[in-house]
């Protein structure tokens, strides 16, 4: 029999579990990341260069992270392609367009992915037989680098494990040098070695900002404080209601007790209600402005103060990374369970990829696991990974591991709407906008331009207000800007009497229209505009778009082999399938094995579906 082939895009937590739960079924697996290494952002590695002797000191869970990444990348069912970028998304004629998703079982809270605990098939059709996009890659390199190499892939099942990157909203001065987002300065430090400056503020919301800052610190910098900008009952609040429920989360908090140890002995004030409302400087960023904020963010008169900087690392929460679902026709939630409207961050939650019970997708063929589906931490995504590789490998659905690892990841899921509950985006944050301040850095749109466009219905479509003010046009293709001006679009609407702008007195009674904007009308035949809709989902030359690509595994004419230096010697997937060996998990093909070897006390895997609870 010959077994199913599984393709992962991201090589995260998420698609790491992923590829691992499906080789423990019996599946062959190509896994596809654009870094050289796997890991994500959560375990950025150092270039071999200059590699920790001890990184179990640097990264939480390191010593698991590594058994699994050695696992899988020698696995000979598994190919590793890294240095790969997934540009395309082709839908087969037979699936052309997305399939309309049943109601959830249960929505799920903000910032949450749908809690479908009802029927396994509650999403789309269950056809095992439906066939995922044809995936083209361009394989052999970084993005800015040439040589890179056109190939397409047909595979079985498809997991999209793509993660998110960081979200930053606009205040005067944030495009100046020295303003870097979080996880851009958390990525230089852990991955390079270095730091973005000596006296640093990190400031924005949520608990990201403290491994941002102790990663900062180790790497040798001054934190001069960190801000969250949500107040101390907002923050409270969420966190404190229903506190037995936080039990299920007492592995986080080694990692808590570190970063705020770390933060102790370097004496870093930790300063709630407070944020960045202004960035100065002549060239780059030489002070911050900060202030008091009341708990809809509006800024309370009076409590601003300069602080003097080198730089400023920001981070309001993370926007999923949407184009590959978007392209596979993946149907949206906006947060809160409900049907995304392709508005981006409008509802203030924003929107997520909806999944049934397998981590299945409205798309026959293919599954979602990771931030795509919610923001709730590397636990929680690589529970999901494990469901989702399972499931499109497959596997057993009766096996007795699947169900510790749905309670993981829907204990995962409470954890996020309760991280959505303490640290909102506030409504008042339009109001630390002036009318110069750039929203679109690409293209150097400012906020008046915006308001001017949002002025009457007719432009404020997002089609016209892209091609009015040229917002989200330039080189990052509104994957930084695009949510912003979906907020404020919808916050400020275009009907006569849709309200004021948040955080601006005068209005009617000073209420906040969030998501009043007028809808996208499509015209016949043309997809709704979103931030999320790319055709091509990752930069390329206009040579690479015209080669021809070949199917991985056969070599084009005038290319050099697809062995890539460096990565293990594994079996490309037009090798012939090992259907007995599974020597990196132990498992027979398509059974779930013992979870510990006679005679050994090894813990069992908790994202492996292959190993059976001992609990």
């Amino acid at each position: 029999m010959i077994p199913r082939h599984v393709g992962v895009v991201g090589a995260g937590p998420a698609g790491l579990a992923a590829a691992h739960a499906a080789l423990a079924a019996g599946a062959r697996v190509t896994l596809i990341d654009a870094a050289e290494q796997p890991g994500g952002q959560y375990h950025r590695m150092l270039p071999e260069a200059y590699a920790a002797e001890r990184p179990e000191r640097l990264q939480h869970g390191w010593q698991e992270f590594e058994r699994r990444r050695r696992q899988v990348l020698t696995h000979p069912r598994c190919s590793w392609l890294p240095e790969t970028s997934v540009w395309a998304l082709e839908r087969h004629e037979a699936n052309p367009g997305p399939a309309a998703p049943a109601t959830p079982a249960a929505p799920a809270g903000p910032g949450g992915p749908t809690d479908t605990t009802g029927p396994t098939d509650a999403i789309g059709p269950a056809d095992p037989t439906g066939r995922p996009p044809r995936v083209h890659l361009l394989c052999g390199g970084p993005a800015d680098g040439s040589g890179r190499v056109r190939r397409t892939l047909d595979v079985d099942a498809l997991v999209l494990a793509t993660g998110a990157h960081d979200r930053v909203l606009p205040f005067p001065g944030w495009q100046l040098p020295g303003v870097f987002t979080a996880g851009a300065a958390q990525a230089l430090a852990k991955g390079e070695r270095v730091v973005v400056g000596e006296r640093v503020v990190v400031a924005g919301s949520g608990p990201f900002l403290l491994p941002v800052a102790a990663s900062l610190l180790e790497a040798g910098s001054t934190v001069l404080e960190v801000l969250e900008a949500n107040t101390a009952g907002t923050v409270a609040r969420g966190w404190g209601s229903r506190p037995w429920e936080l039990a299920a989360q007492l592995g986080k908090a080694p990692e808590l007790a570190d970063h705020s140890a770390a933060m102790a002995r370097h004496r870093v004030p930790y300063r709630l209600g407070r944020a960045v409302v202004e960035a100065r400087g002549e060239g780059r960023v030489e002070e911050v402005v900060t202030a008091r904020l009341r708990p809809d963010w509006s800024v309370v008169d009076g409590s601003e103060r300069t602080v003097p900087v080198d730089a400023l690392c920001i981070g309001h929460g993370f926007s999923p990374q949407l184009e590959l679902p978007v392209a596979a026709g993946c149907a949206l939630h906006d947060g809160r369970g409900r049907p995304g409207n392709g508005n981006g961050n409008g509802t203030g939650t924003g929107e997520f990829v909806l999944v049934d019970d397998e981590q299945r997708t409205s798309v026959p063929g293919v599954f979602a696991a990771g931030e795509v589906t919610g923001i709730a931490g590397a636990p929680a995504a690589r529970a999901e990974g494990a469901v989702a590789g399972w499931s499109a490998a497959g596997g057993d659905r009766s096996a007795r591991a699947l169900r510790v690892l749905r309670r993981s990841r829907d204990q995962g899921r409470a954890f996020a709407r309760r991280l959505a509950r303490a640290h909102p985006i506030g409504a008042g944050w339009p109001g630390w906008l002036r009318a110069d301040t750039v929203v679109c850095r690409c293209e150097e749109t400012d906020f008046g331009a915006l308001c001017a466009a949002f002025g009457s219905e007719a432009e404020a479509s997002p089609r016209v207000v892209k091609l009015g003010t040229r917002a989200g046009l330039g080189p990052c293709q509104a994957r930084i800007c695009g949510p912003t001006v979906s907020e404020l679009r919808d916050r400020l609407g275009a009907r006569p009497g849709a309200g004021p702008i948040p955080g601006h007195r005068g209005g009617p009674e000073g209420e906040d229209r969030a998501g009043d904007g007028p809808c996208e009308r499509s015209a016949e035949g043309l997809p709704a505009a979103t931030p999320h809709r790319r055709p091509i989902a990752q930069p390329l030359r206009l040579g690479e778009l015209a080669a021809s690509p070949a199917p991985w595994g056969a070599a084009p004419p005038d290319t050099a082999p697809d062995a890539t230096p460096g990565t293990p010697d594994i079996a490309v997937p037009d090798a012939a399938p090992d259907t007995t060996s599974a020597t990196a998990t132990g498992a027979t093909p398509g059974t779930a094995p013992d979870a510990t070897t006679p005679g050994t006390a090894e813990r069992t895997d908790p994202t492996d579906p292959s190993e059976e609870s001992t609990s």
